[in-house]
């Protein structure tokens, strides 16, 4: 069944490198009908991510405190909120948005914050898990931002990360990639997880789609931050 024209309009626009400043004024407009638009995108991701998160959780996940960056309406905190998880904080940079994510009820604090252009507004160390799902493509949160959210995490805490892998999505991707390894390489975490989906949500054009399944695919990631860092050589 194919996509309805303004549904497309809707997905592309938001994901095509306008710039943040108009990806958020997109974002706003779009916040009344966000989770009618993703339903019939078959938007898998926070179903995704809070399952692979809640795998990789070694305690009770109604114990930890956890940060959903970049939270949307709280299509994430559901998902999260069915694995157990209780004390959810969330984060976005839409105030129309985060309107909708107070109306869940999930979440126990809600702040605006253009991740990207200003910190997390949060301590260093403060949570056992942080997701940021969705967000992270052309024109949204950039991968330099990742260590941010390494920042507020606990040594011993979680992150969960997906992005796309759809046709333009890929340049970011790779340089996402690039930063994930880095920071691996230099001992500030560990990768739990990295598993590609490819049926991740449905095309918006035929370019875009996965060897023509009229699907794209996409990755999710799980990371582990290293409780103690490496002693420097030499």
């Amino acid at each position: 069944m194919l996509l309805a024209a303004a549904v497309r309009e809707r997905v592309a626009a938001v994901h095509g490198g306008v710039g943040l400043p108009e990806c958020l004024r997109l974002y706003d407009g779009w916040a009344a009908r966000y989770e009618q638009d993703v339903a019939a995108l078959e938007y898998r991701a926070p179903h995704l991510a809070a399952a692979s998160l809640a795998f990789a959780f070694p305690t009770p996940p109604a114990e930890a405190r956890l940060l959903d960056v970049a939270c949307g309406t709280g299509l994430v905190a559901r998902e999260l909120h069915r694995y157990g998880f209780r004390c959810l904080h969330g984060v976005d940079g839409s105030a129309g948005m985060l309107e909708r994510a107070r109306s869940t009820g999930l979440y126990q604090e809600l702040r605006q914050c253009v991740l990207g252009r200003e910190p997390l507004p949060a301590p260093a160390e403060h949570y056992d898990a942080v997701t940021l799902v969705g967000a992270l493509g052309e024109g949204q949160v950039p991968s330099a931002a990742v260590p941010e959210l390494l920042r507020v995490t606990k040594p011993g805490g979680f992150l969960c990360l997906t992005t796309r892998s759809n046709p333009s999505n890929l340049r970011y991707k790779a340089e996402l990639e690039a930063v994930l390894e880095e920071l691996e390489r230099q001992g500030a975490w560990r990768k739990v997880l990295a598993q590609e989906v490819e049926r991740w949500e449905k095309a918006t054009s035929e370019e875009e789609s996965t060897q023509g399944t009229g699907y794209i695919s996409g990755v999710v990631y799980v990371y582990w931050k290293c409780p103690v860092p490496p002693l420097e050589e030499g």
